[in-house]
């Protein structure tokens, strides 16, 4: 490995480093309020203040209130809890369906599968070409049978955002509890549970420079739930399980920071995402953008090359210091083509040939330009070793 080559981030939505703050955020609580927040003596009361201040902070940051949230390790574990405890508790109502999006994250789409094979009918809503569902195809969809409908709020992969509001509108127009994986958005764009008017939404800690192993799930008020894990009576009865005071605290910091810089750091991130975006689409033929243009969350761009495998051209790039990533980094280490640029319509090919650039909290002009400058060169020496004419 070269250790003078510049080494460029750009795979923010696979995860975030840590802003200073946060970082001494969980070492304090690591060596200084390690006491059990169930305990009732100082050392567990200073744990249980941890765990209040950052419930405000993470209520605060998506316009809730604080006795609805709920922390988790993460988006996974948020969705899971979202999906399996709303079903559980619905499955006496005698509502058995479910609708979930064709572009969900797999946390999402598993658990659809795996609530399947319990017997619920599912049903996958499809998106258009930019990755956008369809309010009428949803309505369409639904019955009186349906209990929950997930839709995620910005996608991993192409960072379009879905119109939730009226999604949501519709859905619970049909008695249909909602349901919001916000991973991909919360911190980067206005999050309001109340204005997109859900009723179940995920977000985690390290998608905005928080810490892994910390999330959380919102659950609005009167919402009913089962909890998926069985034990003590932590979180309200809702989530058994001594919580991960350090990391929660590093949420609760990472959330305070998004809240005061968001609009700030939006525009700047976005404006270093769209000179990037011109200047691969300038600099190398054969490069068109997947998603909506206009309806995305600031930080991302997914890029399709023509006649590029994008598996070869991640490497090529890992190999001059520059990290991206093909789609979903729960997906990592697979061939297989994405499965939101399938449910796109996209060609065979298509669905292998894009790369995710996604920016964040470090990223640098001198960074992006370093990425337009190394990218013509190496999609010129992958072409070479095919003949076909590049298509315009």
């Amino acid at each position: 490995m070269n250790d003078s080559l510049m080494r460029v981030y750009f795979d923010y939505n696979a995860t975030t480093p840590l802003a200073p703050e946060v970082l001494e955020a969980v070492v304090r609580a690591a060596r200084d309020e390690f006491g059990n927040a169930s305990s009732v003596h100082h050392f567990g009361q200073q744990a249980k203040a941890l765990l209040d201040e950052a419930r405000s902070s993470v209520a605060l940051l998506i316009s809730g209130d604080p006795s609805e949230v709920v922390f988790t390790s993460g988006g996974t574990e948020s969705d899971n809890f979202a999906l399996r405890g709303s079903a559980e508790a619905l499955e006496p109502t005698g509502r058995r369906h479910l609708i979930a999006s064709a572009i969900e994250h797999e946390a999402v789409l598993n658990t659809v599968k795996a609530l399947a094979r319990r017997g619920w009918r599912t049903t996958i809503l499809p998106v258009d070409s930019t990755g956008v569902a369809s309010p009428d195809r949803l309505r369409e969809l639904l019955t009186d049978d349906t209990a929950i409908v997930s839709v995620m709020h910005a996608n991993n992969e192409i960072g379009t955002i879905q119109p939730i509001a009226e999604l949501a509108r519709i859905a619970h127009e049909r008695g249909a509890l909602v349901h919001t994986d916000a991973v991909q958005s919360v911190g980067k764009i206005p999050v309001d549970v109340r204005a997109l008017g859900v009723d179940l939404l995920s977000l985690s800690a390290h998608k905005f420079n928080g810490p892994k192993g910390a999330g959380a799930l919102w659950v609005k008020r009167g919402t009913r739930m089962q909890s998926i894990l069985t034990g003590g009576k932590h979180e309200r009865n809702r989530r058994a399980g001594t919580e991960n005071v350090p990391a929660i605290a590093g949420l609760g910091v990472a959330a305070r920071l998004a809240a005061g810089k968001m609009a700030a750091e939006s525009a700047r991130v976005g404006a270093l995402r769209d000179r990037l975006e011109a200047g691969i689409l300038n600099g190398v033929p054969g490069t068109v953008v997947n998603g909506a243009p206009h309806l995305r969350v600031p930080n991302t761009t997914n890029i399709s090359f023509d006649r590029v495998e994008a598996e070869s051209l991640l490497i090529a790039l890992d190999l001059d210091g520059i990290a991206v990533s093909t789609g979903s980094a729960c997906s990592s280490g697979t061939l297989e083509p994405s499965h939101v640029l399938r449910a796109m319509g996209f060609a065979a090919h298509r669905t292998q040939n894009s790369l995710r650039f996604s920016l964040g909290l470090f990223s640098t002009g001198e960074e992006v330009d370093r990425v337009i400058e190394v990218l013509p060169r190496l999609v010129e020496k992958l072409r070479g070793l095919t003949r076909k004419p590049v298509s315009a």
